[in-house]
């Protein structure tokens, strides 16, 4: 038995349309240590995230999956096909073992419910816990991620938060049945810059004191370089390099990923193609009316 927390093998999903079957992942292969944050790159469609919602058997009927994912429980005792296994043991496994941060909070919770609720929902799904047990970890795992007064705000609903405490709770109900793995897809891309920073902390204490591993879903190369330990670059549903980040910033192989890490933006960069800009026009010859 491996001990890594999942291993992905020669994994292909293909999507039913109109227009006929389109292949959005091929021959994908992928592991993850127990603490190690993977981060998946690659430009929009690239299929790091139809990657990342097949480990937690998230794809829709429309997608047909190849390959394996073996998803490993926490304390190393059981494993698990996702691409094979039935629905009621998915529902075991999530939460448990695999847990998800999605892109948007916003849609992520619902507006109808109190977030205190929403978070103990997975603990009754799963644990043998009362009303007031439930409760009282909810109140402990928003305090753990850095909600204030948690014990009042336990009762408030979503629309009361603002967007970056939104994505605290988001992360606090994929943290409150310690699953040994969490896959944030797009965690800050809705979120102010400054915003972003404090999550980007939450998502390292989520690997330095909850223990789990992650798996990051991004196309922001800062947040790469900020929180990865290593990076899987995809296009057109392939692993084009996989390399540990500070090899994969300072010697890319792939051609693409070259491509990649010069199409991010640097300070300055816009001002010397302006000034590069104004001397070129400045001499070129006038050209006298005609």
């Amino acid at each position: 038995m491996s001990d890594d927390v999942v291993q992905i093998k020669d994994l292909s999903v293909t999507f039913s349309t109109d227009a006929g079957a389109v292949k959005a992942v091929d021959g994908v292969s992928l592991t993850v240590a127990p603490g190690e944050v993977l981060a998946i790159v690659g430009e929009s469609g690239s299929g790091k995230t139809v990657t990342a919602k097949t480990i937690l058997g998230l794809l829709p009927e429309t997608a047909t999956a190849s390959g394996a994912v073996i998803l490993r429980s926490r304390d190393g005792g059981t494993e698990a096909d996702i691409v094979s296994i039935g629905k009621s043991k998915l529902r075991e496994v999530r939460g448990t073992d695999v847990a998800m941060v999605f892109q948007e909070p916003s849609t992520a919770l619902n507006p109808v419910y109190p977030v205190g609720w929403q978070i103990a929902e997975g603990l009754r799904a799963h644990g043998k816990l009362s009303k007031k047990e439930a409760q009282a970890r909810a109140i402990e795992i928003l305090q753990r991620v850095g909600i204030p007064e948690p014990e009042k705000r336990v009762k408030y609903y979503p629309h009361q938060f603002s967007g970056g405490q939104k994505q605290r709770i988001v992360i606090a109900m994929a943290l409150v049945l310690n699953p040994g793995l969490i896959v944030a897809d797009e965690p800050t891309t809705a979120l102010d810059v400054t915003v972003q920073a404090e999550i980007l902390d939450l998502l390292r204490r989520c690997r330095d004191e909850f223990g789990a591993a992650i798996v990051l879903i991004t196309h922001n190369m800062g947040v790469v370089a900020d929180l990865a330990d290593r990076v899987a670059v995809m296009y057109q549903g392939k692993v084009v390099e996989q390399a540990e980040v500070r090899t994969l910033f300072a010697d890319p192989q792939a051609e693409y990923t070259k491509k990649l890490l010069a199409a991010v933006p640097k300070i300055g960069q816009g001002l010397m193609a302006t000034q590069d800009r104004a001397i070129a026009r400045a001499e070129r010859p006038i050209e006298a009316p005609v």
